[in-house]
């Protein structure tokens, strides 16, 4: 069973860079994307540049490509009835999908501030902002971390009218907000948002180290303008996995955390860790399950099955900008992890703890131009089986049967040529989802793909809709 970190070299790991989309950029990302170059995969099995390649029981139906003002890096995915909203670094878009195989814009919000994760609740969107702007509004030049006065944090919309959304009000986080999580209040008249964040430096006053705490931000539905922090808890008093020289990073608060709010849980990607947590009182998450593994680099983020008896963690070795997927780095590295949970969440009983069971990563060796690792993902609501679908960045879409959580297996997939056969160029898949009928994958430079699965073992799932879904507040199916 794993339990410390892995022992290979990788440059860059601790030069203080600053927080970004990406784990590292610049030159660290450079260095640490060549010390991870491996032979280039055979020729023959990598499609040409920009090609589209699928599996025989997954269709490409439709691509909505960037547009301007939004033709920076896309992000992350949040949907609300017949709309996906798409984060990225320079605001977010909203895209009719009433007919999901021809998307529409419908409007763009111009609002730079990082890689701008994005959370709906109602008429509410909460974005993030993990680059320091000089104020709190959109359309506020970029600052320095040093500067005291600088703002990062959550910016709220309303989009009760999504082809003209107004911004609301925004409240400042300690080291930003790199990622959000909703958790529903079950009052239905308060939403708290779990917010990530890390990259803390003696230079920066408003992220001081150790930082192994989030931010819990309270809204009230009546009054959004009037939201605030109302909890910085501590996950980790003791310092989390701090001390390993080869990690990507020290353990820093979270990376991103997965709710479950129908059974009160939630899971951490902790950098160094993984923690199960209780948030049965949603301002007083209590961590009752951390563990650690030798072969990851990175703890990015997590998903739990239906029934809650196994968590999925992804290990973004790399940062999202090497080329990992090879034979080279070999199955372990980069990849998911399966934990199956020993025991109930229920109140008063013993806590559950996590069991290792098993590895997974796509066997579709990448070439040495495209930056491919484990990345986001949700479940396909198969009743009685469990099925996910994950991004992969260049490594493109991948459908996985973890039925059996020690040998899950790869049964569809879809992915395009690298963005450069000459130079490794970041693109991809950052983000791939199913909703009601169809995966929606964001991918980094070409927009919004959508992808129509043909498979018997995932029917079922087509009866399963949803009237809101964001995948890092999971809901039961």
């Amino acid at each position: 069973m794993p339990t410390s970190p892995v022992r290979h070299r990788r440059s860059g790991s601790r030069l203080g860079i600053r927080r970004t989309g990406f784990a590292l950029v610049g030159t660290a990302a450079l260095a640490l994307s060549t010390a991870l170059v491996p032979s280039a995969a055979t020729a023959s099995d990598i499609p040409p540049e920009g090609e589209v390649e699928t599996s025989d029981n997954v269709e490409h139906v439709a691509n909505s490509p960037l547009e301007s003002p939004l033709d920076n890096t896309g992000s992350d995915l949040a949907f609300t009835g017949d709309y996906a909203i798409a984060g990225n670094y320079d605001g977010f878009v909203i895209y009719d999908i009433s007919d999901p195989e021809n998307p529409r814009t419908v409007s763009q919000v111009l609002c730079e501030g990082g890689q701008g994760d994005v959370s709906v609740s109602g008429d509410l969107l909460y974005f993030s902002v993990d680059y320091p702007r000089e104020d709190e509004t959109c359309g506020s030049p970029s600052s320095d971390p040093s500067d005291a006065d600088a703002f990062e944090g959550i910016r709220i919309f309303d989009i009760s009218d999504v082809t003209q959304p107004r911004y609301v009000s925004a409240v400042r986080i300690d080291c930003g907000s790199h990622t959000n999580t909703l958790v529903p209040g079950e009052d239905g008249e308060t939403d708290y948002i779990y917010v990530s964040s890390y990259g803390p430096s003696e230079e920066f006053p408003n992220c001081q180290p150790p930082h192994d705490k989030i931010s819990i931000v309270e809204v009230p539905l009546d009054d959004p303008a009037s939201s605030e922090v109302v909890n910085e808890p501590v996950l980790f008093p003791e310092g989390g996995n701090e001390g390993d020289e080869d990690l990507l990073r020290p353990t820093e608060g979270c990376h991103d955390i997965t709710a479950y709010p129908e059974l009160e849980v939630a899971a951490g990607a902790c950098m160094g860790d993984g923690v199960l947590m209780d948030i049965s009182d949603p301002v007083e998450p209590r961590v009752f399950e951390q563990v650690q593994d030798e072969n990851f680099a990175f703890w990015h983020s997590a998903s739990f099955s239906n029934d809650a008896d196994t968590v999925l963690f992804t290990d973004e070795l790399g940062g999202g900008v090497a080329p990992t997927c090879n034979e080279e780095i070999g199955p372990e590295r980069g990849a998911d992890a399966f934990y199956s949970v020993l025991g109930k969440f229920d109140k008063g009983a013993n806590d559950p703890k996590l069991r290792f069971d098993g590895y997974f990563k796509i066997d579709r060796h990448q070439s040495d131009n495209e930056n491919c690792v484990a990345h986001n993902g949700s479940l396909i609501p198969v009743e009685g089986g469990d099925y996910y679908v994950q991004a992969w960045y260049q490594g493109g879409v991948s459908l996985i049967d973890f039925n059996k959580s020690k040998k899950p297996e790869e049964i569809g997939y879809f992915e395009r040529g690298p963005v450069s056969e000459d130079e490794l160029v970041t693109g991809g898949s950052w983000s791939a989802y199913y909703y009601n009928g169809y995966i929606y994958s964001r991918d980094i430079t070409e927009g919004l793909d959508v992808l129509k699965v043909n498979d018997e073992r995932l029917s079922s799932a087509e009866d399963v809709t949803y009237d809101e879904f964001n995948p890092q507040s999971q809901p039961r199916y």
